[in-house]
């Protein structure tokens, strides 16, 4: 069991992931050109930032790789009678994986702090880059460059600290996105060794190319 599967349970009793997903919603609402027709959330979770887009998106597919999340999620979609979301338990990274022809031609694919526990960045860029339409967009949060302090609970974590824009912008680029807005918003506080660290979120929006 994964440490995501023991948070799973109580993921959403924590204001500030609420807040968090309410803020990056309202940044890929000013985004979007029209009422896009089908999403994909990568990493989603129990769902946050997906619910906060339900009435934006006449399709939302929701894949995440912990089965406890989305055990959450699917109680949270059958209490709320959604027949727009579809959760899946899946890496669509994983060269192992079966991706199936739903998995294509998305108007969008939106992501919030999950990219920093990506290690192979260039192949999820090209894989987000296949399954989008043409003019598609990719809408990333996560975190900016820190100092390694963010999982600092987290002994074995295996992942980025963070991003810099310029990398960032430059990878995205490369691999058949144009960079159309970059913007800073929504910030983390957190405690560490007694001390209150702040710990600033990006937005960025590319298209594909």
């Amino acid at each position: 069991m994964s440490d995501f599967d023991n948070k799973a349970k109580t993921w959403d009793n924590d204001p500030m992931k609420t807040e968090r997903a309410r803020s990056f919603a309202n940044v890929i609402r000013q985004q979007l050109d029209n009422k896009a027709g089908k999403a994909l959330e990568f990493g989603c979770g129990t769902g946050l930032l997906s619910f906060e887009l339900k009435d934006d998106f006449n399709s939302i597919t929701l894949v995440d790789e912990s089965s406890g999340m989305i055990e959450v999620l699917k109680d949270k979609i059958q209490e709320h009678q959604l027949t727009h979301f579809d959760p899946q338990q899946i890496d669509i990274l994983s060269k192992k994986s079966s991706i199936d022809n739903n998995f294509k031609d998305f108007n969008a694919i939106y992501t919030l702090m999950t990219m920093h526990h990506v290690m192979d960045l260039e192949h999820a860029f090209k894989t987000f880059h296949n399954i989008l339409e043409k003019d598609g967009l990719l809408l990333i949060a996560d975190l900016e460059k820190e100092d390694g302090s963010f999982h600092a609970e987290h002994s074995g974590f295996k992942g980025h600290l963070g991003f810099d824009r310029e990398e960032l912008e430059e990878l995205l680029n490369t691999n058949g996105f144009n960079v159309e807005s970059y913007q800073k918003g929504f910030v983390i506080e957190k405690m560490v060794k007694e001390q209150t660290k702040r710990y600033p979120l990006f937005f960025i929006t590319a298209r594909k190319n």
